[in-house]
C-alpha cells in the first residue's frame, strides 16, 4: 500500500478552551475520538497559555510531551522543583501529575495513551535551501505508524515515496503507511515539530 499523506489546514483545527487559554487540535487517533471523551490513542494540539499561572488538565491514563513555541514557560510538577522551558526544548512528564504552569506563550503537545502506544517528538530548524532526511526517533517500526510534520514557521517540501506534499506555516502534514522515510527541502529558514506515534 502507497503512503498515504494527508495535509491539515487551520480549517480543520478544532479549538477549545481550557483553564489557562485556548488548545488548537491539530490531530487525534483514531480519526473519530473525541478529546472530551478521553478515548483517544494520541493527540496532537497547540496551546496559547494566557494566564501569568495555570494548572494542567489532569490525564491520568495519557503520557505528555511539551515544548513552548514561543514566550516563556516554567513547569513544576506535584510541587517539586519548578523548571524553565526554552523555545523548541522537549519536555516529557505523566499526565497524572498535577502540573503547575507559570509564564504565557504559545505550547506544542504530544499525548500518548499509556500502553496503547508510544511515540516521540522533536523540533527540526532547517536552513535556508536545505535538504534533510527526517530523522528517525523510534526504532520500533510498525505499518500503522503515523508521522506528522507541523510547520512553526517558514515552509517546506515534504517528499516520500515519490509523493510531495507542501505545508506552510501553522500547517501539518499527516504521513500514513509509509515504509521509507520521508525528506522535507525547505526554501527558506524553517522550523518544525515533528511527532512519531506507533500503536502498540
Amino acid at each position: 500500500m502507497a503512503s498515504v499523506l494527508h495535509k491539515i489546514t487551520p480549517e480543520d483545527f478544532a479549538v477549545s478552551n481550557w483553564s489557562g487559554g485556548t488548545t488548537t487540535q491539530l490531530a487525534i487517533g483514531p480519526a473519530e475520538a473525541v478529546y472530551a471523551d478521553r478515548d483517544f490513542l494520541w493527540r496532537i494540539s497547540s496551546a496559547t497559555v494566557t494566564l501569568p499561572e495555570s494548572d494542567f488538565t489532569p490525564l491520568k491514563d495519557y503520557i505528555r510531551y511539551i515544548s513552548p513555541l514561543q514566550g516563556e514557560m516554567n513547569l513544576s510538577h506535584n510541587g517539586g522543583v519548578e523548571r524553565s522551558l526554552a523555545p523548541f526544548e522537549i519536555h516529557l512528564f505523566d499526565g497524572a501529575d498535577a502540573t503547575h504552569a507559570r509564564g504565557t506563550c504559545t505550547d506544542f503537545n504530544l499525548m500518548l495513551r499509556k500502553g496503547r502506544c508510544e511515540g516521540s517528538l522533536c523540533c527540526l530548524q532547517v536552513a535556508e535551501n536545505a535538504v534533510l532526511q527526517l530523522p528517525q526517533q523510534l526504532v520500533r517500526t510498525s505499518k500503522n505508524k503515523v508521522l506528522v510534520l507541523h510547520c512553526v514557521y517558514g515552509e517546506g517540501m515534504l517528499e516520500i515515496e515519490g509523493q510531495v506534499c507542501a505545508v506552510s506555516e501553522k500547517e501539518a502534514v499527516l504521513v500514513s503507511h509509509f515504509s521509507a522515510w520521508p525528506s522535507l527541502k525547505c526554501s527558506k529558514s524553517s522550523a518544525f515539530m515533528m511527532a512519531e506515534i506507533v500503536p502498540l
